[in-house]
This record gives C-alpha cells, structure tokens and sequence, in this order.
C-alpha cells in the first residue's frame, strides 16, 4: 500500500456536491484513491510522499473528451490554415495516408505532454485513419508510456469519395474488418472497473465517413459489450445540409434513427444542434463534446452551449485535433468556453467556475465516469495544481484565485497527480525527457508532410 498527501494549497476546488473551495486545503490518497479531503486538521500528517501546493490553486484533473492526436504532426500546415472543415479535411487526408505506426506512437505522447501540462489527466482519442499497418494499440501503449487514463476510440470511415463520402478511397476500410478489429480492441484493452486507466470507445467517424448500417452495426457491438460511442455531429452547415441531402434528417434526427443515443453515447462539437436535437440529448442522456477553439478555428459557428446546459445536456470540454485548433491546451480552453459562449449569447452566459466545472464534473458525465472530476473520499486521486504566484496572474489571484485561472493568461501546471502517481511534480514533466521527443516528433511532421520515408 502506497499513500500521498498534498496539502496547503491556497485553495483547494473539489467540486464536490457543495462545490466546496478550502483555504489551505489538501487530499490524502491511499493506493490511487482520495481517502480525505479537508484541511490539515482533517487529514494525516504522515505518508509515503508529502507533497506542499502552497502558492497553487488545487483542482481535479481537467478531462479532455474529444481530440485527434495524430494531428499534431499537421499543425498549421499551409493550405489547411484558412479552411473551413471539409476543405481542411480535403487538404489534409492525403497527407494523413502517410502515416506509420511510429508516427502515431510519437504524436500520442506528445500530444498527451502537451494536455498534461495544461492541466489535463484524463482524454479520449478518435483515431479514425489506419495507413501503413497502423493500429490503435499504438495509441494506448503510449498512453500507458506516459501514465494518462485513457478512452481509446477506435473510429473508422467507410464510404469513401466514390460512394458519395467526404474521405480518398484508399483511406477508408471494410466494415467488416472495422468491427472485427474493434472487437479485438474492447476483449483486448477494454477495463470497465471503477478507476480504470484504459477504456475503449467504439467511434464511427462521422455521418459523412461511414454509412448507416455501420453505425447501426458499430451500436450494436458496443451495447453487447457495455462500452461508450461516440463520433462527430453536426459541426457546421455543410455537414448539417450533407445529412439533410443524403438522409432527409437533421443530424440529431439521423443519431436517433440509429439508436444513436443515450447515457453511452456522446457527440463531438454539434455548433448547429437545433432546439429539437438540445431536447431529444436532454431526455436521453446523451453528451456532447464542446471543442470551441477548434470551432472558432474552422469558422463552424458559436455551438448553444447554454441553451444546452440549461436544457440539461451533459456538455463537457475537447481541444479536438491538433491541426484544428493547433493547441492542447485544456485550461485554455475553458477560458475559451467562457469567453465564446459570452460573445454568443452575453456576458451571463457562463462564468469562470462554470467553465471549470465543464472541464471536470462535465467531462467525467460525458465519458459516462463517476470516479473522475472531482476531489472527494472514493474518487480517483486525479489532481492538477497550478502556480498563482507569477507575472501572468499578478493583480489577480489576490482577488480571486480561482476565476483568475480562467480569466487570465492560462497556465502550466506545477503539479500533475494521476492515479495516485506524480506525474509532474514543480514543473518537471516526470514519464519522460521532452526535447527528444519534440525533436523526432518534428523530424516525423517534416517527413509525412513531405511525402518521404
């Protein structure tokens, strides 16, 4: 038995049932479970490793529920920087034929030191292109390299352009072979334990990728096996007029007729989710992955994130991929969540706290979890603390310590605690050295951009 205890952060935010945020608080975590959460009367004195947040703001680990990590080897590349989606998609998926399953180990880890540093312990990944015998095992080794808790989504596309679908023929797959290798993965990977570092997602790419008895299929695999869904939907016009052309529906009309949600299903992005669509997630438990600078960044739209909120749709945060937004950040984009949903609909819209609670409570619901997003004795001991002391938040955590992070320039972590584990520790990314892997992980984005082995 192994225990930690972290104690005199500034303030410590649990959200908790009563959101509490303690002065001077602290968590002891015995064997990758929080124990107690309180002050330092209320907790031990003692442990394996002793751990001060004094200067920090303490919180629970951040949740990213939507990303594309490969992408990170395709960030600003020219000809894709002034697209919207299905022009960017149309400029990079030949580029995306070129990668190797070395490229999708190295851009896993780096896309996931990136998301650790800001703040982020747990993420799912939609890996839906597997050229040159790559395969999602790639992704979940390195996510178990670095020591991130992990929802693998094994996405897919099926119908290429001379079926009428967005994607080259010679990216797209055989649907047999989709769900027959996607139900490798869940009796393989899959641990649906309580605290679990490893999930499986089954993540059809999009209503413009896959065809409709893919996804009616690809549902009735999950459900068999009692694992999540999860793909795009309705992220801009163009996708919206595609399912009104090729399916006489709305999105959210076309997700249902296909059994399409649920508690166990979640959608990326949906910026154009009609009234119909917020009430019909709303009855039914289904969420969404709100990715607003990827939105921003694609011109998709400004995504009714209130009206879903207060509708009761389980609404939690994605960066989405590294060439759509062309930053990891988690914390800032929160800040980002904050400041669109207020140029969208005023400045009530949503405040900081609320913010932070999409990128924890939110994302836990969203990934079906009740173990994650939040501090309290029989959670998971995921726990993030970021330094208020610097220039970037001077004249600001004197006020506020908690808003200021979202408010303000967004932050690095000083700390990351991942199941119990010090992940970073004042800073210092642990898992492994940083600039070697930046350095062949810009060897491998010169080389797929350029085409050459």
């Amino acid at each position: 038995m192994t225990t930690l205890l972290l104690k005199n952060a500034d303030v410590l935010v649990t959200m908790d049932e009563a959101r509490r945020e303690i002065a001077g608080g602290g968590v002891f975590i015995r064997d990758g479970v929080i124990e107690a959460v309180g002050t330092a009367d209320q907790l031990p004195t003692d442990a394996d490793q002793v751990i001060s947040l004094a200067g920090t703001v303490a919180l629970p680990g951040l949740i990213n529920t939507h990303h594309h990590m490969y992408q990170s080897l395709t960030r600003a590349i020219p000809g894709a920087q002034d697209a919207e989606l299905f022009g960017w998609l149309r400029r990079l998926y030949p580029i995306w034929g070129g990668l190797t399953p070395e490229m999708i180990r190295v851009s896993t880890l780096t896309a996931m030191a990136e998301l650790i540093l800001s703040g982020c312990t747990t993420s799912s990944d939609h890996l839906y292109i597997y050229p040159n015998g790559s395969r999602l095992d790639d992704s979940i080794e390195a996510a178990a390299t670095i020591g991130m808790r992990f929802h693998a989504a094994r996405g897919s596309m099926s119908v290429g352009e001379s079926q009428g679908g967005l994607p080259p023929d010679r990216l797209v797959e055989d649907e047999g072979a989709i769900l027959q290798d996607t139900q490798r993965l869940i009796e393989t990977w899959h641990d649906p334990r309580r605290h679990a570092m490893q999930r499986i997602v089954v993540a059809p790419c999009s209503p413009f990728s896959v065809s409709r008895d893919l996804m009616r299929e690809a549902a009735t695999l999950a459900r068999h096996y009692g694992v999540s869904l999860h793909t795009h939907l309705a992220e801009n016009d163009n996708d919206v007029a595609y399912s009104r052309e090729k399916f006489g529906m709305t999105p959210a009309e076309y997700a249902e007729s296909l059994g399409w949600v649920g508690h166990d299903v979640w959608h990326a992005h949906c910026v154009k989710l009609d009234t119909p669509g917020i009430g019909l997630f709303a009855r039914t438990g289904t969420g969404v992955a709100h990715c607003p600078c990827s939105n921003m960044r694609l011109a998709s739209g400004i995504a009714p994130t209130p009206a879903m909120r207060e509708a009761g749709v389980h609404v939690g945060l994605g960066v989405d991929g590294c060439a759509s937004n062309d930053a990891a950040h988690l914390l800032g984009e929160a800040r980002q969540a904050m400041l669109l949903a207020r140029v969208g609909h005023g400045p009530a819209a949503m405040n900081a706290r609320q913010a932070l609670e999409l990128a924890t409570l939110g994302g836990a619901r969203v990934l079906g979890r009740d173990d994650i997003g939040a501090l309290a004795p029989g959670m998971s001991a995921d726990l993030v603390a970021f330094p208020t002391g610097g220039l970037d938040l001077a004249g600001a955590a004197v006020h506020d310590p908690v808003a200021a992070l979202v408010f303000c320039t967004p932050q690095s972590v000083r700390h990351s605690i991942i199941d119990g584990k010090p992940v970073v520790s004042d800073g210092q990314f642990l898992p492994l050295d940083l600039p070697p892997l930046i350095a062949t992980h810009n060897r491998l984005a010169r080389q797929l951009a350029n085409g050459t082995p």
